[in-house]
């Protein structure tokens, strides 16, 4: 009998390292050779990918977005949004299909449509374009319903923040007259300078977050870190990983910040992140380089929104940890950020056809026909055919072709692969479209008719009061009563939006701790939990006219928002008001509307998925596929670039899209 195994005690194996173990064990077991007597590594591998040099370097200039000589492309496609592409002329406009009317849709669109190409743009969804751009809101080009009690409220059901280091999407915005304003990823004062006091709510702790910046210990000692970080702040530990990957292809200037080398030489120190750590994740990153034990990837990854990408790409995490920080500026549209969309619907409102779903796409070469495999000369007509059918939203399915000379696809390969294309596409681009790692992120959204966040403990003293006397003192020594009756209590509320299953829902499941922390008394921002809330943002700006204000009550990735997902909107209101009293106290709930919205992307039938998060190894292993045409197909989408989920991404596609239609 073989014992290999038993030396393994599965009681001293975390989750993490026991799905390492089993992975070790497996391994051996498909290799033919028996496991080892531990499967844990004796030894960290050779940090170096199994990727070539070539392929690192053409990771490393997409996401720097340079051509292969190191020029930076990104002044052109500023450029080329600014003034257009080149007219075409009669005999070189071509007829092109542009499937999906995402950002890299209308971009790629309007881009050809200028440059005097015959363009047809089809969209599955009937209701509105966007993509994962989705305001919550009154109206819009959608002529949706109310979204909230007051009518006038908003709210981001997608991309909500846009980072002003991106110089695309940045240079749209403002090309296309679209309003912007200060995103406070960090709260503020009334002078709008940052104070960083919302409530971080770990292990049963509650500190203020700039108090934690100044004295961690409490907070990461219930974590039980080492001694050596009981006084560091859980971003200076990330920092103090990352740091000597950063060194790579940026220097630490005199006064402290940042500088990036010259670009030769920051495509290459890129490259060399890539290939030292292309296929590692995360969590092997920071156990195998950075050292660090559980207790301190729990302290991370709990408060720097770590946790639920651990297993994922290391690459992936690193860029999004290198952009989203204190000191990037954010900003948001005013008005939500479908005004987006909506300025690039009113350029290509008459080429578009919504309601049109690509179920079908059939392609040939210029010269060759092929059907059922077999090649057939073809010298003129269409290159591209391509079968939508509708919704059946008014009880008729309707089915409807397009053809084209080339068609760009921004679909998500999440919902391209349930497209059918014939002939088939080369391998390696099946291949990407079955693999791509799509992860799911699922908001939900609470509205209340006043912005307690920014109430000082007068402004809760009075607005209290004028629910009944004594409510204050109630709420403070935790006599107020927890089963329903004053959600929404405060005269401010709007009747009829509470249903009488949210009742039910918060009564069953309120929280048996009432502790009362004092008013939070900030202006944007957000807090952190360990709690299924996760992520709590507070809205940056007053929507004029209305006293109230929408929260982002909880943000959550993966399996976070898996947990979420299975939950009806009449649960997850009253769980998420939960989860914010537990971090902000049991009277929030005077000012609930009953009015909550929510969107779980791996669920929405459009987007198949939040975005493309890739796993170890698939920058260098699909990311060439990705992106190169099949014959006519050309491709864009956020998922074609090095900075999927962003809206630059997107953009930066749509432009290199259009070019190679263009001169194709």
């Amino acid at each position: 009998m073989d014992h290999s195994h038993a030396s393994v005690d599965p009681r001293s194996l975390s989750r993490r390292r026991f799905t390492a173990a089993a992975g070790t064990a497996g391994a051996a077991a498909l290799a033919g050779s028996p496991a080892p007597a531990t499967a844990l590594p004796q030894a960290p591998c050779p940090p170096r990918s199994t990727a070539d040099w070539a392929t690192c370097l053409a990771v490393a200039r997409a996401l720097l977005v340079v051509d292969e000589h190191d020029r930076p492309l990104v002044p052109g496609y500023q450029k080329i949004l600014g003034s257009g592409l080149p007219r075409a002329g009669t005999k070189t406009a071509k007829k092109v299909l542009v499937v999906g009317a995402g950002p890299a849709g209308l971009v790629a669109a309007w881009l050809l449509k200028r440059a005097g190409h015959q363009v047809t743009l089809v969209e599955a969804n009937g209701n509105r374009v966007g993509g994962r751009i989705k305001t919550f809101r009154t109206g819009g080009h959608e002529h949706a319903a109310q979204a909230f009690a007051d009518a006038r409220q908003y709210a981001e059901a997608g991309a909500m923040r846009i980072p002003g280091s991106h110089p695309l999407v940045m240079s749209l915005i403002d090309q296309l007259g679209v309003k912007r304003r200060r995103f406070h990823l960090v709260d503020v004062d009334a002078q709008g300078k940052p104070v960083n006091n919302a409530w971080l709510h770990v292990n049963g702790v509650r500190v203020r977050r700039s108090a934690y910046a100044k004295s961690p210990r409490r907070v990461n000692r219930s974590f039980g870190v080492p001694r050596k970080y009981w006084d560091t702040p859980s971003s200076a530990i990330l920092r103090q990983a990352l740091d000597p990957v950063r060194d790579e292809f940026s220097t630490v200037g005199s006064d402290g910040k940042r500088v990036d080398k010259p670009m030769p030489e920051r495509v290459r120190g890129w490259a060399r992140v890539v290939q030292k750590y292309g296929d590692w994740s995360m969590y092997r990153f920071l156990t195998e380089e950075a050292g660090f034990d559980e207790r301190t990837i729990d302290l991370v990854g709990t408060l720097e929104n770590l946790t639920s990408r651990l297993p994922l790409s290391f690459i992936h995490s690193f860029i999004s940890q290198s952009l989203i920080s204190p000191d990037t500026a954010f900003w948001e549209l005013v008005g939500g950020t479908a005004t987006l969309p909506d300025a690039l619907l009113r350029e290509v409102s008459d080429v578009l056809r919504l309601d049109r779903r690509a179920t079908r796409i059939e392609y040939w070469a210029p010269d060759r026909h092929v059907t059922d495999g077999t090649p057939h000369v073809r010298t003129d007509g269409p290159h591209v055919w391509i079968e939508t059918v509708s919704e059946g939203r008014d009880g008729k399915v309707v089915r409807e072709q397009f053809t084209g000379d080339v068609a760009i696809v921004t679909v998500p390969f999440s919902g391209l692969r349930q497209v059918q294309i014939s002939p088939l596409m080369s391998y390696r681009k099946r291949r990407a479209v079955a693999e791509l790692h799509y992860d799911s992120a699922t908001k939900v959204l609470l509205e209340f008719s006043r912005r307690w966040w920014e109430f000082t403990e007068a402004d809760w003293k009075r607005e209290l009061g004028a629910v009944r006397p004594g409510l204050y003192e109630d709420y403070r020594s935790g006599r107020a009563p927890a089963d329903g009756t004053l959600l929404g209590a405060h005269p401010s509320v709007p009747p009829g939006h509470i249903s009488a299953a949210q009742r039910v829902h918060y009564a069953a499941n309120r929280w048996a701790a009432r502790d009362q922390p004092e008013a939070a008394h900030i202006v944007g921002g957000g807090s952190i939990s360990d709690n299924s809330n996760r992520f709590m943002i507070n809205p940056s700006h007053r929507v004029d006219g209305s006293e109230g204000g929408v929260v982002l009550a909880s943000y959550s990735w993966a399996d976070d928002a898996s947990r979420w997902d299975s939950l009806d909107d009449d649960a997850r209101y009253p769980h998420a008001l939960r989860g914010l009293q537990q971090v902000y106290g049991q009277r929030v709930e005077v000012f609930y509307t009953g009015a909550g919205r929510t969107q779980s992307w791996l669920r929405d039938p459009y987007a198949y998925g939040e975005a493309s998060v890739l796993l170890p190894g698939q920058h260098t292993e699909l990311l060439a596929a990705i992106r190169s045409p099949e014959g006519p197909l050309y491709f864009a989408g956020d998922h074609t670039s090095v900075k999927p989920s962003w809206i630059e991404g997107a953009v930066e596609s749509a432009v290199r899209a259009a070019l190679e239609v263009h001169g194709s």
